[in-house]
């Protein structure tokens, strides 16, 4: 009976002893690995202490305790060398090891081992990880207090560079700024603000979607209409202050042959463009109105004055007639010429659709404009040649002006060598007659191609917006690569030059004016990702018409938008070289002082969820190659930091010319870039987003892309993985940062616990003359708004999907300000998909 009874009494620190035993022979031969690859050795030198100390448990030993007591204090002193007080880098490396001392201690006192001096040790090592774990939560290493204390000043303001009442551009104007010179919502009562509509516009994922689909649209308010596209490139026009439908369109895109649109890497839809021929003095369109039943007036009723103005309308006045004299055709400034588009459609809107065309839509009506192209659409891939279904289209609006609509394209990145040119394209606005194209590949010649001719193929592209000053006549344009991203041994010398930088067109001829590169020979997909903004900066030499280019790599660099120069400079540093054979790296890169770029990666910086994946995550690190930002692509695979989605993308940022100051969010999630010869892919089949395997059919290497994740799908480099970020522009510098995003909707199980670790965000930024920032796009389902001064949090509102879209704001016929965002999701960013627009406002008096 004694024994039976005794065998009771030890089962529990028995059992907890097989499980150190377990987990310290995990830790000591991963340790083991780690050191072989020049690591740290205390995950060796824990592992055997934990294993010993589960031993003399299973022995009912009482040194086990003293020996666990010893490694859990150990471990503390080892963590606080390492990251200091940093509350989520301390997280993997002691709360594990605390909570089973808790246990330990708590089954050593339900079942006593022979003397007590191990409880009490056992005891003091809990309680200096509680001492450490509290002074710890003080302070965030992140966080940067402090306030953009630049006043506001109208006079600075161009009035080209700001959005009002309306929100006529996706960037609020074609200056890209994201800014409004509403006050109504302020820092006071924002807080105050309410749901006041939602619509679902019944356009979701199907089971054949691509799989980074993806709802980005931010909506234009102008013309007392609220005008959206949805995914699958259908337009709609809402009541702004109601979210009522009054019309919708649907291109009904076409698969482009193939069987459905599963394979198709993309497919979205971020805005609309508008244009109003009044803008531009038309006095045919100030004349013209839609009748009440919203259809077009009869105003040709003479049957000579609608033979003569059908004529004119169609371009083909025919000087031979009898009944027409050269001297009866009435003449017109070239600012209102007199078009069938203009009197048919004077207000329109240009869509860019999926497979490839360019709508242009009266934004009354929403029928397409029959004087535009063929039948109201201009067709995209002329002179383009063969492409992959879904593989060229324009993912971001089209840019307008008095008489160009202006346009890149998407090409899939890392398919093949032999993609699309990345031409960008200026249509007439009223007939959609190609202007002028500039192709990279082919620079100079920007009159358009004859019937049949090609572009040059895999010249890098624009997809993000186009921004333009129509005073100083220049067309800004965010470079991509030419692809593949990873291998550039085949680039041409026109790749090397305008790749990767900005390129500034004459609006009128497309000549090139400027060209600044911002990553040379950009091997890691570096390429422009966001619109670029047009400011007036006030500088010590004076206010300088200036552009601000965001970029994946971190840099915001900051030019004058007429010359090119630097206007904060930019730093040519020194870049790891080493590159696979046949290709080469350059020797520096350019990085503006003025950045958000991250410290580079050290060992120290793994993460995880417990020692185990932590210490696997520091495998991982030395596995692979990684000598700082820039490190080459490699065989082994090479850490990519910040990675490809970029400390910035499309969202961009959202600059206030009053306070000259920039509101943004910033990401940092590291990847990993693998090169495969391309005898060991032949029979691969590759992904049709841009992770996993990428073909790179044509060249020798294909690449296998994908973020640095442990064995528990986390990021393996510690959090903050986004944060939110305030620039003073005076001084260029860094005012104030904190994490952004919350856990809330990426917990394992769908566990609704919300942890402020700063999670990363798609989407943009807006700002308000009134000091009010609204941000959404982060994991989790948010809108949010900020104090531009001080980064302080002043609203949060629960969506019902992903938010990654750029929200906007307006003010409605009712007088009250608006502010709307789009709730959609992201395929592959992982957020709930949905298919929402909601609108937010103060509460009526």
């Amino acid at each position: 009976m004694e024994d039976h009874m005794h065998t009771r009494r030890a089962w529990p620190s028995r059992l907890l002893g097989a499980l150190l035993v377990i987990i310290g022979l995990g830790l000591l031969v991963g340790g083991i690995w780690l050191l072989t690859l020049g690591g740290s050795p205390y995950y060796a030198i824990a592992g055997a202490g934990v294993g010993i100390s589960g031993l003399l448990l299973i022995r009912r030993h009482a040194a086990g305790l003293w020996l666990y007591a010893l490694v859990l204090l150990g471990t503390l002193l080892w963590a606080i060398w390492e990251v200091g007080f940093d509350w989520w880098q301390l997280v993997p490396r002691v709360a594990f090891p605390c909570l089973l001392a808790i246990v330990l201690l708590l089954v050593s006192w339900w079942r006593p081992l022979a003397g007590k001096g191990g409880n009490i040790a056992l005891a003091l090592s809990i309680v200096a990880s509680l001492v450490v774990a509290g002074i710890s939560l003080k302070d965030d290493p992140v966080a940067l207090a402090g306030t953009i204390d630049t006043s506001p000043d109208a006079s600075r303001v161009n009035p080209d560079q700001v959005a009002g009442d309306d929100w006529s551009a996706y960037g609020g104007t074609n200056a890209g700024t994201h800014y409004s010179s509403l006050t109504q919502i302020t820092p006071e009562n924002v807080g105050e603000l309410e749901e006041v509509w939602r619509i679902q516009t019944g356009d979701e994922p199907r089971p054949n979607s691509p799989p980074e689909i993806t709802n980005q649209n931010t909506p234009l308010k102008v013309n007392d209409r609220l005008y959206i596209c949805t995914s699958h490139s259908r337009a709609m026009a809402l009541s702004p202050e109601t979210g009522e439908t009054l019309w919708a369109f649907d291109p009904e895109i076409s698969t482009q042959g193939a069987d459905d649109f599963s394979g198709w890497a993309h497919m979205t839809c971020r805005g609309l463009a508008y244009y109003d021929a009044a803008n531009y003095g038309s006095d045919t369109a100030n004349d013209v109105d839609m009748s009440d039943n919203g259809e077009a007036p009869d105003l040709f009723a003479d049957p000579q004055a609608f033979a003569i103005d059908v004529a004119l309308l169609r371009g083909i006045v025919n000087l031979g007639s009898d009944d027409i004299s050269p001297s009866e055709v009435p003449t017109t400034s070239s600012s209102a010429l007199l078009s069938q588009t203009d009197v048919m459609c004077p207000r329109r809107l240009y869509l860019p659709t999926a497979d490839a065309r360019l709508i242009a839509l009266n934004a009354d009506t929403g029928e397409p404009c029959e004087g535009f192209g063929e039948n109201g659409a201009v067709d995209l891939t002329q002179n383009i040649g063969s492409f992959d279904p879904g593989g060229y289209y324009s993912t971001s609006p089209a840019t307008v002006t008095e008489n160009l609509v202006i346009l890149g394209g998407h090409v899939t990145d890392n398919s093949s060598t032999d993609e699309p040119s990345g031409v960008i394209r200026a249509f007439d606005v009223r007939t959609g007659e190609l202007v002028w194209n500039w192709d990279s590949g082919n620079p100079e010649e920007t009159a358009p191609l004859a019937e049949g001719e090609t572009y040059t193929r895999n010249s890098p592209n624009v997809w993000p917006p186009i921004s333009v000053d129509e005073a100083l006549g220049l067309v800004y344009l965010p470079m991509g690569n030419a692809t593949p991203d990873q291998y550039g041994a085949d680039r041409s010398e026109n790749d090397e030059t305008y790749s990767a930088g900005l390129v500034a067109l004459e609006l009128e001829t497309g000549q090139v004016a400027w060209v600044y590169q911002f990553v040379h020979h950009d091997l890691w997909d570096m390429d422009m990702p966001a619109q670029p903004v047009l400011i007036d900066l006030a500088t010590d030499e004076g206010v300088q018409p200036a552009v601000i280019q965001p970029t994946k790599q971190g840099s915001l660099y900051v030019l004058n938008r007429e010359t090119g120069e630097a206007i904060v400079p930019i730093d040519e540093v020194p870049a790891p070289q080493g590159a696979v054979e046949g290709d080469w790296t350059a020797e520096t890169q350019p990085r503006s002082q003025l950045n958000l770029l991250p410290p580079p990666l050290t060992e120290r910086d793994m993460w995880g969820a417990s020692p185990i994946d932590q210490m696997m995550c520091r495998i991982q690190f030395n596995s692979l190659r990684y000598e700082g930002q820039y490190t080459p692509p490699s065989l082994e695979g090479s850490i990519v930091y910040p990675g490809n989605v970029g400390v910035m993308n499309w969202g961009g940022v959202a600059v206030d010319p009053e306070r000259q100051a920039l509101f943004t969010g910033a990401k940092y999630l590291a990847f990993v870039s693998r090169l495969i010869p391309r005898e060991e892919v032949e029979d691969a089949e590759g992904s049709a987003s841009e992770q996993g395997l990428q073909p790179n059919a044509g060249a020798p290497y294909a690449v296998e892309l994908g973020p640095l994740l442990s064995i528990f799908n986390l990021p393996c480099q510690a959090p903050s993985w986004g944060n939110r970020v305030g620039i003073d522009l005076q001084s260029a510098e860094v005012t104030w940062r904190y994490r952004n995003g919350t856990t809330r909707d990426s917990m394992p199980f769908g566990l609704p616990i919300a942890l402020n670790l700063g999670v990363p965000a798609l989407g943009g930024p807006v700002t308000t003359a009134s000091g009010v920032s609204f941000l959404a796009g982060t994991l989790d389902q948010y809108l949010r708004a900020y104090d531009i001064a001080t980064g302080e949090e002043l609203f949060k509102g629960r969506l019902p999907a992903g938010g990654q879209a750029t929200p906007m704001t307006y003010t409605g016929a009712d007088g009250r300000q608006y502010v709307v965002i789009t709730a959609g999701g992201h395929g592959t960013f992982g957020t709930k998909m949905g298919d929402y627009v909601i609108a937010y406002a103060l509460p009526e008096e």
